[in-house]
């Protein structure tokens, strides 16, 4: 059985920092792109966004560009995990943040939440002003 947990969310004031992590298990995770998404409060998953996403060897990451010089990803195979370095947090930052997975061996990843396979079930990020 996949499972892909996510932690690390909680509430934090504006221009703080906040890591999460994802966990993967239940999948050759070095065989695998991943992704973070968010989805911002009162929606459903239609309006799930994506952040960014990293190959399975780490060596290519995107970034969704009004989220990148602040938001970056990471993962370590060896312990089949996925971080997101979030900086400099404000109010509209504030959403249910997901990991999801999908198979790929090609040398590129994506941003689109359908072209993911499997999902957390997400963690809150909450921002005060």
């Amino acid at each position: 059985e996949v499972q892909v947990v996510e932690s690390g969310g909680g509430l934090v004031q504006a221009g703080e920092s906040l890591v999460l992590t994802c966990i993967v298990s239940g999948l050759t995770f070095d065989g695998y792109a991943m992704g973070w998404f968010r989805q911002p409060p009162g929606s459903n998953h239609t309006a799930r966004e994506g952040i960014n996403c990293i190959t399975w060897s780490g060596q290519r990451t995107d970034y969704t560009d009004s989220l990148k010089d602040r938001f970056s990803i990471s993962r370590d195979n060896a312990k089949n995990t996925l971080d997101l370095q979030m900086n400099s947090l404000n109010p509209e930052d504030t959403a249910m943040y997901y990991c999801a997975a999908v198979s790929a061996a090609a040398g590129h990843c994506m941003l689109l939440p359908g072209d993911y396979t499997y999902w957390g079930q997400g963690t809150q990020v909450t921002v005060s002003s």
